[in-house]
């Protein structure tokens, strides 16, 4: 009887030690993290999910190295709406403010989704010197400004695609066509925002007359836009062997449906945002094959090639019950936590500076390939996930599957062209 009392009491005692020890580490103050971004696009919304899983995985491991003590992330995020249609950027910016001052964040993640938000921004985030690792806005007018005053701008990253590299993509992907196909006669088609005027903008003047490609004509569509006929029949009319596109509104996937019904004897080749992932086809009833598409960072789109992007998309895929929908964003956003979660343990505080220091010593193998920043704060992106980050193109099969087919080191299989569309020699 002597012995069950003392066993019952040393369990009572054990289990008190033990209910007292275990929340230690979920009830340590937590870090947080702000998503400040446009949540009603589906690039935001998915880059915010991508930040989740990381930040579950990541606390279910136990939290965050802070010195001697380990402390969970957590969350908050606000919609800056500064991809909606006629939001100005001034009003934007009330909301990345708002976050910053009422949430105390130690770092930002994801960030405006306009590069006009986020060029605009960048003195605010320099005022309150907080860390962000950008996942959306693409102008490169950020690493000029970095670089011209680093002090002042050294807390601002860019984890996904600038245009620069996009344009790379692009160059690449065209010449692809060139050289097999013997395409030379090129339709642009943009809608009018500052990342693909940009893009639309350095091909045609910089890329497409020194590559040997004839320009046929060049359309611009206001955010909102949702018939493209006539750029299509013009397209069509003046022979254009191919139909470059940058688009991230959803409304653009009907220029794809156009673009089939009409028979326009023109590959798409660029970005259509509705186009990216797996449930186009059944959104667009099965119409969309021959479509080539960019993927702005594989992770986003599963790689047979290169295995942590398929491992991050179907660990995405089981989470949220469907794949990743948006061709940018989710990847470096969810790689963005893991950058962040380094940063301060090698750092060992939460202080910006301090991990502002460490973020620029990144250099990881990361669900995106091999992630490390230049001089200009922005992830260096190359055509082997092996030696920077990649990303990459991908055509839309009759069987209604994505088959990545440029760059080399990814391609699962050859361009094939529509039954419409003809090779040029």
């Amino acid at each position: 009887m002597k012995k069950s009392f003392l066993l019952l009491s040393f369990v009572l005692v054990f289990s008190c030690v033990w209910l007292v020890l275990t929340p230690l580490v979920s009830a340590a103050e937590p870090i947080v993290v702000g998503v400040p971004t446009s949540l009603g696009f589906l690039e935001g919304k998915e880059s915010l999910k991508a930040v989740q899983m990381a930040v579950d995985e990541i606390n279910a491991a136990g939290g965050v190295q802070v010195g001697s003590s380990k402390r969970p992330f957590k969350i908050e995020s606000i919609d800056l709406r500064d991809a909606a249609a006629g939001v100005p950027v001034p009003e934007a910016l009330l909301g990345l403010e708002k976050i910053i001052l009422e949430k105390k964040p130690t770092a930002l993640l994801v960030g405006p989704f306009r590069s006009e938000a986020l060029l605009a921004g960048m003195d605010i985030i320099a005022k309150y010197k907080v860390p962000l690792l950008g996942t959306i806005a693409m102008s490169p007018g950020t690493e000029a400004r970095i670089k011209k005053d680093p002090e002042k701008y050294k807390y601002i990253f860019r984890v996904s695609l600038n245009v620069i590299y996009w344009a790379r993509l692009l160059g690449g992907t065209m010449g692809t066509l060139k050289n097999e196909f013997g395409f030379n006669k090129v339709y642009l088609m943009n809608q009018d925002i500052a990342w693909a005027r940009g893009t639309a903008g350095f091909m045609a003047k910089k890329y497409f007359p020194k590559a040997g490609w004839e320009i046929l004509g060049h359309d611009q569509y206001p955010t909102g836009s949702s018939d493209f006929s006539s750029g299509l029949m013009k397209a069509k009319g003046q022979g254009a062997n191919v139909l470059f596109t940058c688009f991230d509104m959803p409304q653009s996937g009907v220029l794809v449906k156009q673009w089939k019904s009409i028979k326009v004897p023109a590959l798409i080749a660029g970005f259509i945002s509705p186009m990216a992932g797996q449930a186009a086809w059944k959104t667009f009833n099965g119409k969309i094959g021959g479509l080539m598409n960019a993927i702005f960072e594989i992770g986003n789109i599963p790689s047979a090639k290169y295995p942590p992007a398929k491992a991050f998309y179907d660990a995405y895929k089981k989470k949220y019950g469907k794949g990743i929908e948006s061709g940018h964003g989710p990847a470096p956003s969810y790689e963005s936590v893991y950058i962040l979660k380094e940063a301060i343990e090698r750092a060992g505080s939460l202080d910006a500076d301090k991990i502002v220091a460490e973020v620029e010593k990144t250099d990881k193998k990361g669900v995106m390939g091999r992630i490390k920043f230049d001089k200009g704060h922005q992830v260096i992106y190359g055509t082997d996930p092996n030696k920077t980050a990649a990303a990459c193109f991908f055509q839309w099969t009759e069987d209604g599957k994505r088959k990545i087919v440029y760059p080399g080191s990814l391609a699962e299989g050859n361009i094939v062209l529509p039954s419409w569309v003809k090779k040029a020699k």
